[in-house]
């Protein structure tokens, strides 16, 4: 699987997940990606490759021994890691095709704020809303 950040500036290929898809809802994850979460999954080192820009990646250590790799250009978040861990957490939404797999959990829901939370009333369109 293939993946890049928004400019196309940064690439990389993924061979295999390691571990499922997990939505983090963590107070971290919503600040760095300015969303309501971050789709994630784990790859092990061997099966993961950056493939173009490595020299446009920029580094932020967002807790202690936890590096998020974005590129320096467009700002997107491609991957996180702790190195000494075995494996790295990739964006699963900077994958530039179907990863074949569906999320299986949502996360450190503990840290959600009341306005992420969804309810009947919300509406959803499959596009911009009629009339826009």
């Amino acid at each position: 699987m293939k993946g890049s950040c928004l400019c196309g500036a940064v690439e990389y290929e993924v061979d295999q997940f390691a571990m499922p898809i997990t939505h983090c809802h963590c107070r971290t994850c919503r600040k760095s990606h300015a969303a309501a979460f971050s789709s994630n999954a784990g790859v092990k080192r061997e099966h993961f490759r950056w493939l173009k820009g490595e020299d446009k990646l920029s580094t932020f250590e967002s807790s202690p021994g936890k590096f998020r790799h974005f590129c320096s250009t467009c700002g997107a978040h491609l991957m996180g890691e702790r190195p000494a861990h075995p494996h790295v957490i990739v964006r699963v939404a900077t994958l530039d095709e179907d990863p074949g797999s569906r999320p299986a959990m949502h996360i450190w829901c503990s840290h959600d704020v009341p306005w992420l939370q969804d309810d009947e009333n919300v509406l959803f369109y499959q596009e911009w809303q009629p009339g826009r």
